[in-house]
């Protein structure tokens, strides 16, 4: 009896001390500064403030070769099924010819788990995970993980694609004009 309870206190320990471990996305990306922001205006209506964090340079966020976090606090209330749809519709637009329709089906399932809706003053972070893919905070809880590198390599291109629908953003979060 004492030891299925020490297994089970020890059960429970750990799993304690894994979800501290990704309790917040700050641990993702050790040693994060703020790499530049900006503000998504859509017909004059501001949509959310970005900010994109890293240890790394500029160029090592755009070659999608080290840790980064993107930080999105929302102005406006929008709907899980919005942001997932505004998502689509890019992924689409920046994918390459040989997209296959059956992992835009996953993907969509996968941005329906890691999407909350949001009201003015909320976050969603999402961080990159070179080799591994993403994951996505909604204030500092994860919501969920993406182990595809597929995935967040083109999920985060949305916004640092030099295709973006909205350059002027790309270029205030990587801090740098010449980009």
């Amino acid at each position: 009896m004492l030891m299925r309870t020490l297994r089970a206190l020890t059960a429970t320990c750990l799993m304690c001390f894994a979800v501290a471990a990704y309790a917040d996305w700050t641990s993702a990306v050790p040693n994060a500064r703020l790499l530049g922001q900006g503000t998504l205006c859509i017909w004059g209506f501001s949509v959310y403030d970005a900010q994109l964090w890293s240890a790394a340079s500029p160029q090592q966020v755009i070659t999608l070769s080290t840790p980064f976090a993107l930080q999105l606090t929302y102005k406006r209330s929008l709907s899980r099924d919005d942001l997932v749809k505004a998502s689509v519709k890019e992924l689409r637009r920046l994918a390459p010819p040989s997209f296959d329709s059956q992992q835009l089906e996953r993907w969509t399932e996968h941005m329906q788990r890691a999407f909350v809706d949001v009201a003015p003053g909320d976050q969603i972070t999402g961080v990159f995970v070179p080799q591994y893919g993403a994951r996505f905070y909604a204030g500092r809880t994860l919501q969920h993980e993406v182990q595809d590198p597929a995935f967040a390599e083109a999920f985060f291109m949305i916004w640092l694609d030099p295709r973006t629908r909205n350059n002027t953003l790309r270029t205030q979060l990587l801090g740098d004009n010449r980009l």
